[in-house]
């Protein structure tokens, strides 16, 4: 009954609204005309704050409207918890054009008519890829300039009220309230919404979405952009489709464009190195059973009569080899001379991605009229949490005006602190992966005993062996150690950047960017490079063993080589990443907005605002593109660093990211309120990071492929020490196992028992006998193996930075017909400016204007030729 009442009582409120005949999903203030393009929420709460922050709000929404804003406010009555004032905010024409002109918005002065590129041959073949027209561009491609003020005559605008679009509207908006003040505490002037927000003087600030995304609005006024957007877009049955990155720009702005532009071009060209991948891969299984070095370690006559030394001290017993058959055979999937294709492969498509990612970046920057952007940020990208923190000021050199800045000793504290934080940190990754590696050492010995006696595990423990059960678990603690230690630097780097106090909105996401990744490139791929460059590598040999202070045995390879052991721990990170990525991105942002508006479901949809609608979602702050970057780039990492080990890795990557694009415009879209609108013309520092990466990869998988995989030695074995003309591989399982005479272990090395009185046994490594007169030492066959991985990796380098270099000069960073239309658009563009002047001062000398004199407006006319001879 109290829950019957309390519901009564909300529709009595709720139908004083409706008296005013207004739809509650309106996007407009109660008149029906004036756009609402920003809200304000707060609460009300009568606590020691109260009458502060009810000043500030004063104050604040004062001088909003001083600065020309228009506002309206929602009475809590009138809010569906009773509890939340929602002020509408309204930027009116005069406002919008004098933040035009300040914030250089280009506008259209002309429709385009520079003919559409020729159409691609392959039209038909996509066209069940393609979206309608409409979609793809819903209004025309016009010339552009910046606004003025004063040449209003020369835009076309039709109508006062659609001449800006929303995103415009809400970015304008949004600027003047980042630096509206709100008066002094502490003898320091204060300003902007982010404090306030920060202060709980308001509890959100945001601009609205057109309308609900399973429908169209009602309102004819409105282009239900964001139900174009989920219906043609943000539905995975659509993952298919191509995406609509006018309308993406258009509704969200050009950074989340170009991010979504990336991120696209990113899959389809995953496409051809997953296939080229897949092939490798497929090559690598149908050749399994002609692979003779696991046929030998499976054949009973000869693995199976070879003694293997034990692999870790007292508690482990010798083995035979053929206990490692169906090891050696998965391996071969991976370690085959497709590896080496594959590698070098890779080293050119990352080249290919690169380069032609600058073309396209460069299409977007002038399709987007951000071709003059660098100097507009500049001016514009000032924080003004620098304004507010540097209270000392200087003159400017260029503009002569003065301006904020923080002292050099300030700046000098600030960043020894953010990099002895950032030290700290990176240290503490490094002693959890030696925390891991000891787990391994520890460990294996345990698994041993285990598998060696209980009889339950005996069926499987062919497949499961000692070292692969010890990679599997110590990959998964691994996982589990990264995703602990993101969770808390995340934060950290936050607020060590915020100290630093960076001067532009670039700045600060540079810092932070490359803090995080260096971060984050430490955290995902250092367990990656142990097992890649460092396991088996520094054992010694039996009786001599290496130990890691001086108590834990260090790891040998498998007999078969390391490889699938990299293998296994790059699937289980990069794949655990990605399943845990979307379960954040999407799930979670689901089940906490199902949780806020779950009793807002049960009322009728014309009672629940727009802007409670709106207020009910999640926040994607100014950081949001900047994980979903993160995310990419690592995962770009792992298909680039370590693919010599693992040929699936651009398959999983791709399935990953038609999910990822989908996932990222579903949230977007239906989770998430509107993000204000901003500007980018690339994807920033990230673009030099990937430049970074594709350079290192080629070094890390020459590594690989000489170091991990057995490539080399076989190679080594086939043309220079093999013993049967017939089959020169024959012999390479003998070959490449030493000999150990049991008798020399020492105490420390030596098994507890010995039931079958062994005399020798083998160990991976290239010494001679104990019979030879430099008894353990490494023979000339190693020597040899060591020059050949010396010079293949130098050769290889050379022949894929050489074809690097070539398909980089030979590809133009900005293509031919993008170099003209900016160059007739910018004559065109010119033209018409000198044209409405010319006619302006006619005008002038017509009206017998002195100030308008035969000189200046022959000067004009000169002007405007030499602009066409130019």
């Amino acid at each position: 009954q109290q829950s019957g009442r309390k519901y009564n009582l909300f529709l009595k409120r709720r139908l004083r609204i409706d008296k005013r005949h207004q739809s509650k999903d309106s996007i407009f203030f109660r008149d029906g005309v004036r756009r609402i393009d920003f809200v304000l929420s707060y609460v009300d709460d009568l606590n020691k704050e109260w009458e502060k922050k009810l000043e500030r709000r004063k104050e604040f929404e004062s001088n909003l409207q001083k600065a020309g804003l228009e506002l309206e406010t929602e009475d809590k009555k009138e809010s569906e918890d009773g509890k939340i004032f929602f002020v509408k905010i309204h930027a009116p024409w005069e406002v919008l054009i004098t933040y035009a002109e300040v914030l250089n918005i280009k506008v259209p002065i002309k429709e385009n008519d520079i003919p559409s590129t020729v159409e691609n041959p392959l039209d038909c073949v996509l066209f069940p890829l393609r979206l309608p027209e409409k979609v793809m561009h819903p209004e025309p491609d016009y010339f552009t300039a910046p606004f003025s003020k004063d040449k209003q005559e020369l835009y076309l605008i039709n109508d006062e009220s659609t001449f800006f679009s929303p995103s415009m509207r809400n970015r304008i908006v949004n600027y003047i309230l980042t630096r509206c003040p709100y008066g002094t505490e502490e003898g320091k002037k204060k300003f902007g919404i982010k404090r306030l927000l920060n202060n709980g003087t308001y509890t959100a600030a945001y601009p609205l979405h057109d309308c609900q995304y399973w429908k169209k609005a009602s309102d004819p006024n409105c282009d239900s952009e964001r139900y174009t957007l989920y219906m043609e877009w943000a539905r995975f049955l659509r993952f298919y489709k191509e995406q609509p990155l006018v309308l993406i720009r258009k509704y969200y702005g050009e950074k989340i464009g170009i991010y979504f532009a990336w991120l696209g071009f990113y899959t389809e060209m995953l496409f051809l190195a997953a296939v080229v991948g897949l092939i490798c891969f497929l090559y690598g299984l149908f050749t399994m059973d002609e692979n003779m070095s696991s046929k030998e370690i499976c054949d009973p006559a000869i693995g199976g009569e070879i003694i293997m030394c034990p692999l870790c001290d007292r508690d482990c017993e010798y083995w035979r080899l053929n206990t490692t058959c169906e090891s050696s055979q998965y391996s071969h999937l991976f370690d085959n001379v497709a590896t080496l294709f594959f590698a070098i492969f890779m080293g050119i498509w990352v080249t290919l991605f690169l380069e032609f990612w600058k073309r396209r970046q460069a299409r977007l920057k002038y399709e987007w009229d951000l071709v003059d952007f660098e100097e507009e940020q500049q001016q514009l990208q000032l924080r003004p949490e620098y304004e507010a923190k540097c209270t000392q000021k200087k003159r400017n050199p260029v503009t002569q005006e003065m301006e904020p800045y923080l002292p050099l000793t300030s700046q000098a504290v600030r960043f020894c602190i953010s990099g002895a934080t950032v030290l700290f940190w990176v240290s503490l990754i490094i002693a959890s992966m030696i925390a891991v590696i000891v787990y391994r050492l520890a460990v294996y010995a345990a698994f041993a005993s285990l598998m060696e006696n209980t009889q339950t595990l005996q069926p499987i423990s062919g497949l499961l062996t000692p070292q692969l059960a010890t990679s599997v678990t110590a990959s998964c603690l691994n996982f589990v150690i990264i995703m602990i230690l993101n969770f808390f630097y995340e934060r950290i780097a936050i607020w060590i950047t915020d100290m630093e106090i960076p001067r532009t909105h670039m700045e600060y996401e540079n810092r932070l960017t490359m803090k995080m990744f260096l971060f984050q490139f430490v955290n995902y791929y250092s367990s990656c490079f142990y097992v890649a460059f460092f396991k088996g590598k520094f054992v010694g040999y039996p009786g001599a063993y290496t130990y890691m202070f001086n108590r834990w045995r260090n790891e040998e390879c498998d007999p078969a080589g390391c490889l699938i052991e990299l293998t296994t721990q790059l699937t289980i990170v990069m794949a655990g990443k990605q399943i845990w990525g979307n379960i954040q991105e999407a799930i979670v942002p689901w089940i906490c907005n199902w949780w806020g508006r779950r009793k807002a479901r049960n009322n009728p949809e014309n009672l629940y605002s727009r802007w409670e609608q709106d207020h009910d979602l999640q926040t994607f702050g100014p950081l949001g593109l900047f994980y979903e970057y993160l995310e990419m780039v690592i995962q770009f990492g792992f298909i680039t660093l370590f693919v010599a080990s693992f040929p699936l890795a651009p398959l999983l990557a791709l399935m990953n990211n038609i999910l990822e694009i989908r996932v990222d415009s579903w949230k977007l879209t239906t989770q998430y309120r509107r993000p204000v609108a901003a500007k980018a013309h690339s994807i920033g520092v990230w673009q030099e990071i990937l430049n970074g990466m594709a350079i290192l990869s080629v070094v890390t998988n020459a590594f690989i492929v000489a170091f991990t995989s057995d490539m080399i030695p076989r190679l080594v074995y086939y043309y220079a020490y093999f013993e049967n003309e017939d089959s020169p591989m024959s012999g390479y399982i003998n070959n490449s196992l030493s000999v150990f005479q049991i008798s020399d272990f020492p105490e420390r090395n030596e098994p507890k028992e010995n039931p079958e009185n062994f005399v020798i046994c083998r160990y991976r490594d290239y010494r001679y006998p104990p019979d030879h007169e430099r008894k353990y030492l490494h023979t000339m066959q190693f020597w040899h193996i060591l020059a050949a991985k010396l010079a293949f990796i130098i050769i290889m380098e050379h022949v894929v930075f050489i074809v690097k270099f070539f398909v980089a000069w030979m590809i133009p960073d900005v293509p031919a017909d993008v170099k003209a239309k900016i160059k007739r658009e910018k004559y065109l563009t010119q033209k018409i400016l000198h044209e409405y002047e010319l006619e302006k001062l006619k005008e002038r000398l017509c009206q017998g204007d002195k100030r308008a004199t035969e000189k200046e407006f022959i000067a004009t006319e000169g002007r405007m030729e030499l602009s066409r001879a130019m």
